[in-house]
């Protein structure tokens, strides 16, 4: 194993705001440090309910109750004041100071609407009597903070300190200052009058003398304010001799698991589920766009988001299904590499603060990933990409192409409630007619397809016994091209005589459903039915059914959709309707 070099920096997030509507919080301490802050909230938390605390901006750290409704919450600010449980002087929020949450520890933000505690839930006014007042141990009143703070050097004397500053250092205090809300100009390491105001605001607003110069300990107050939102992500400088990459990573949630190439894999560690890829391989343009089309499969990798690609490098970016993904990769001298960071979806500040310093500090050093690290056991899957899982739809069944413009007739199961609808799992396609007494659906492409085959319906009466095939994706997007399954056509309507089905011999799985139904000669009978129990009963599986083509015709000629027809009986042997099916069929998905 490599033994990754490591160094130390701190780190921290721009604000989030956890405020909702119709909610407020009772505000009853902030203090200027967070340990202060953590230990009064530890406190409170052993008597109350509810108990949060948020950082404030600023340098200050808030400890509330809530959220309740608003009414709820002056009840209990009453009722709690009333009784010593918090300071006279607390008072009612609505949240919109909130920026990232510090207690409890590893809790997200809680936005809903929390009951009142049962001793005030009650729609009367509580009645304590000096009997039944509860006994709370009195807590502390901490020292007040003197209004301004004494500076530890002269105005002189902070004019070259400062004067020491590189750009980088001067850029990272405006980048605080922009971060706690008092700059809001280009982050260019210029002190102008812009900068020298924002100085002054934060001077003021945290006891300070407002003279628009920063001393050495104000400095180091507004990048620890800053960097104390990333407390336990240990962010370090990792160097990986074996995949020839140097970056920053949060070590304090994830830890190095394995080479699965191109892949070196840091997986979390504790609650936080985060993960980190390096990618380093091997390759050229083709490699470095193929790689490009696999990783959006991937099921770390939500559908939607920004994707950049030029000619040498490329950026995938997605939010949904609970993760936020960010993956870049670029080509150099014959070698692709780059990283990726999973994060949970909705901690935009701790991800764009850790995705920022990954960024500044990717850097190629010499190594290339070995091939042969790839770990080859019995737990690979077809449905894994270098131990990563694919990306899988809610639902895959079949359909068939029913005009030259690629437009596909399916089943309509297969497209209820779909954020996304794909053919053949690479073209999208929107709906444009459902008819659910048939159970029927017509998907167009968003982009014309021109496929090598289109479906010819059958409007003669077809011999009963006689041979049919189903044409299908019986097992999802696993096999590429459909699979025939052969039977008899056992009756021209269903078992309790309905004159819109045929009854079929033959047995289908789920994933056929929506696929058409040949007669000997490649013509189309009709669309296979999803299988479903009535009343409780199962039927055997040798039992399934297919739409009337004529009332599958009459619905197509309804929607302004003509199909092609044939009323020919022919033979044609089975190897010449597998091709054909081949070029009819399509793999239909529900995201």
């Amino acid at each position: 194993m490599i033994r990754p070099i490591i160094a130390f920096v701190f780190l921290a997030l721009s604000p989030i705001s956890v405020s909702a509507q119709n909610t407020a919080w009772v505000q009853v301490e902030a203090h200027p440090t967070l340990s202060t802050a953590q230990s009064r909230a530890r406190l409170y938390a052993s008597q109350l309910e509810n108990v949060n605390g948020y950082f404030l901006g600023g340098r200050w750290y808030g400890i509330v109750l809530g959220p309740y409704a608003p009414a709820d919450a002056e009840r209990l600010l009453a009722d709690l004041r009333s009784n010593g449980s918090i300071p006279n002087d607390s008072y009612t929020v609505d949240g919109s100071r909130f920026r990232q949450q510090f207690w409890p520890v590893g809790v997200g933000a809680e936005t809903t609407a929390q009951p009142l505690p049962a001793t005030l839930a009650a729609d009367a006014p509580v009645d304590i009597t000096p009997d039944e007042t509860p006994v709370v141990e009195p807590i502390a009143t901490l020292p007040v903070i003197d209004p301004v703070q004494a500076p530890d050097e002269t105005e002189k004397e902070a004019q070259a300190s400062e004067a020491l500053l590189d750009r980088a250092q001067r850029m990272e205090l405006q980048t605080a200052l922009q971060w706690a809300g008092f700059y809001d100009a280009a982050i260019d390491g210029a002190y102008g009058r812009g900068t020298r105001s924002s100085m002054r605001a934060w001077q003021e607003a945290n006891n300070h003398e407002p003279t628009g110069i920063l001393t050495t300990r104000q400095r180091a107050e507004l990048l620890a304010a800053y960097n104390a939102v990333l407390d336990g992500m240990n962010l370090q400088l990792v160097r990986d001799d074996a995949s020839g990459i140097e970056i920053m990573i949060p070590t304090g949630v994830v830890a190095f698991s394995e080479y699965e190439p191109p892949f070196a894999r840091f997986e979390p560690k504790g609650d936080i589920d985060a993960k980190v890829l390096l990618i380093s391989q091997a390759g050229d343009q083709n490699r470095l766009f193929g790689l490009y089309e696999i990783l959006q499969t991937l099921a770390i990798v939500p559908a939607d988001g920004a994707r950049t690609r030029n000619n040498s490098s490329f950026e995938i970016e997605g939010t949904g299904d609970g993760v936020h993904t960010y993956i870049y990769a670029e080509l150099n001298d014959g070698a692709i590499k780059g990283f990726g960071l999973i994060w949970p979806e909705g901690d935009v500040e701790r991800q764009s603060r850790i995705l920022a310093e990954m960024k500044a500090s990717f850097t190629r050093i010499d190594g290339l990933l070995n091939p042969a690290l790839a770990v080859v056991g019995e737990d690979q899957a077809i449905d894994l990409i270098a131990g990563l899982e694919v990306r899988k739809p809610k639902m895959s069944r079949s359909g068939f192409f029913i005009d030259d413009k690629g437009s596909v007739l399916t089943t309509i199961e297969a497209v209820q409630s779909c954020e996304r609808i794909t053919l053949d799992s690479a073209h999208d396609a929107t709906v444009i007619l459902s008819d659910e007494a048939l159970g029927i659906a017509v998907l167009k492409p968003e982009e014309r397809l021109a496929p090598l085959g289109v479906a010819m319906f059958q409007t003669g009466v077809p011999r009963l016994q006689a041979e049919v095939a189903v044409a299908g994706f019986p097992y999802g997007d696993v096999l590429v091209t459909p699979s025939l399954t052969f039977g008899r056509l056992a009756d021209l309507r269903g078992l309790n005589g309905e004159e819109n089905i045929k009854r079929l011999s033959l047995t289908a799985q789920d994933g056929d459903a929506g696929g058409p139904v040949f007669d000997n000669g490649g013509a189309v009978l009709g669309m296979l039915l999803p299988k479903v129990s009535t009343n409780g009963q199962v039927l055997p599986p040798e039992v399934s059914f297919s739409v009337d083509t004529d009332l599958i015709l009459a619905s197509l000629a309804g929607a302004g959709i003509t199909a092609q027809t044939t009323d020919t009986m022919a033979f044609m042997p089975p190897e010449t309707l597998t091709l054909r099916a081949a070029e009819n069929t399509v793999l239909v998905s529900c995201w």
